[in-house]
C-alpha cells in the first residue's frame, strides 16, 4: 500500500480496500490501545503476558484483537517458547498516516 495524499490524488479502489482494512483494525480501542502498548513497549517488542493484564478482558479476547492486527499487517508476531512477541510494522503506519497528511 502506498498512496499519495487524499488531498491531492484520489485512492484506487485497491488503495482504498487496504487503506479501509488498516484503519478499520485501529478503529476499536482495544486495539488501539494493543498497538500503542507494544509500540511504546520497551525494546520495541511486547511479549502477550504484558498485555494480558493490561485488560479487563479474557486471553481468547486479546487474542482475537491481536490476531486482527496482525491480518491488517500492523504487527508482526514470534513465538519464542511458549509466549509470543509483538512487534509493530512501523513502515505500514506510517503509508497509512501519510496519506491522511495534506502537501505543504
Amino acid at each position: 500500500m502506498c498512496c499519495a495524499p487524499l488531498v491531492r490524488d484520489p485512492l484506487s479502489a485497491e488503495q482504498s480496500v487496504d487503506l479501509a482494512r488498516v484503519f478499520k483494525a485501529m478503529g476499536d480501542p482495544v486495539r488501539l490501545r494493543l498497538l500503542s502498548l507494544i509500540a511504546s513497549h520497551a525494546g520495541g517488542e511486547a511479549c502477550v503476558c504484558d498485555l494480558t493484564d493490561v485488560f479487563d478482558l479474557s486471553g481468547p479476547t486479546i487474542s482475537h484483537h491481536l490476531k486482527v492486527l496482525r491480518e491488517a499487517g500492523l504487527i508482526t508476531g514470534e513465538r519464542r517458547g511458549t509466549w509470543i512477541y509483538y512487534r509493530v510494522c512501523p513502515d505500514l503506519l506510517a503509508r497509512a498516516s501519510a496519506v491522511l497528511v495534506p502537501d505543504r
